[in-house]
């Protein structure tokens, strides 16, 4: 199943769900990020994705976990999203990565919303996610979308952006 989404820009692109086989257009898709955005999503320095990172994020077997990609018209694999929460769907813990030159269109910001009122369907209580301080402009767009923001008490490198349940969403 299939949701077609338009931006601000007027960018339409569509998201469905994750699958197995999906798996070589996702690793293909990750030779189109930033290594800072890379850094940013993995919380972490690599060069490249990993067979079992690959796995996890298009599987479809765990019902905690729900993988989503995002397709521009034309089929190109845009975006990628997790949302995996815990084992009673409390909380979820959201990260969304968008290829380089399909930012600044408005995908992250939609792409964001679908996942949060995916969630909210689904009864999630609090979404969250976990970014770099230096992730500004994720922390900003989250931030405007009404995720509140608070420092990492273990580390002060990192922030804790959370949206709870039902919590009213722009636009």
């Amino acid at each position: 199943m299939k949701t077609t989404l338009t931006t601000h820009t007027g960018f339409r692109f569509e998201v469905r769900r994750a699958r197995p086989d999906d798996e070589p257009i996702v690793a293909e898709f990750f030779t189109h990020v930033t290594p800072e955005d890379l850094r940013f999503r993995f919380l972490g320095a690599l060069k490249e994705v990993s067979h079992e990172r690959l796995v996890e994020m298009t599987r479809s077997d765990d019902p905690h976990v729900h993988n989503f990609l995002a397709f521009s018209t034309d089929g190109m694999l845009i975006a990628v999203a997790t949302l995996a929460s815990d084992p009673a769907d409390r909380r979820g813990e959201v990260a969304i990565c968008i290829r380089e030159d399909r930012k600044h269109l408005g995908v992250g910001w939609e792409f964001l919303g679908y996942v949060a009122r995916y969630a909210d369907d689904h009864g999630i209580e609090t979404i969250e996610s976990i970014e770099s301080r230096e992730n500004r402009a994720a922390i900003e767009l989250e931030r405007e979308m009404g995720f509140t923001v608070t420092t990492d008490s273990d580390d002060a490198s990192l922030v804790l952006v959370q949206r709870k349940l039902g919590a009213k969403l722009p636009g």
